[in-house]
């Protein structure tokens, strides 16, 4: 005969607040899905944590559109202009970051022309280096 075991029916306050919000937080970060966050901490139902979602939530999740619902050409259209200013943010700053590493590399250079200058050395090996006198004489008698 099959053991049972009693079944507990789990409630909301199984889950600690800061369970709750962590969630929530992952959730909004992009971290993870409901999905992911479901099977992770064991929790059975999607509407839990989008109870969660819309309790904790820093979100208007109440009047998202689901998931497999078409969107309409001018949705696409403002998704694709918001994206386009995204990008056009990171190629500023990218090219804020690649002028800042210009300015660098020539600073460097000035550096290095300026310590080759005051002390009498070649910092840049821009051609096989030279054997010493000491070492040439050396190779030849070999």
């Amino acid at each position: 005969m099959e053991e049972y075991t009693n079944y507990v029916k789990r409630t909301q306050r199984d889950n600690s607040m800061s369970l709750k919000l962590q969630i929530v937080r992952e959730v909004e970060q992009g971290s993870s899905s409901i999905t992911q966050i479901r099977k992770q901490y064991g929790i059975q139902s999607h509407a839990t944590v989008l109870g969660w979602l819309r309790k904790f939530g820093n979100f208007d999740w109440e009047n998202q559109p689901p998931l497999n619902m078409a969107k309409s050409p001018e949705q696409k259209i403002m998704e694709l202009e918001v994206q386009v200013k995204l990008l056009e943010k990171q190629k500023a700053l990218l090219e804020r970051q690649a002028y800042v590493a210009d300015k660098k590399a020539i600073l460097f250079d000035m550096m290095i022309d300026l310590a080759e200058k005051e002390y009498h050395i070649d910092i840049r090996k821009n051609s096989a280096p030279e054997q010493s006198p000491a070492l040439e004489q050396k190779n030849k008698k070999q």
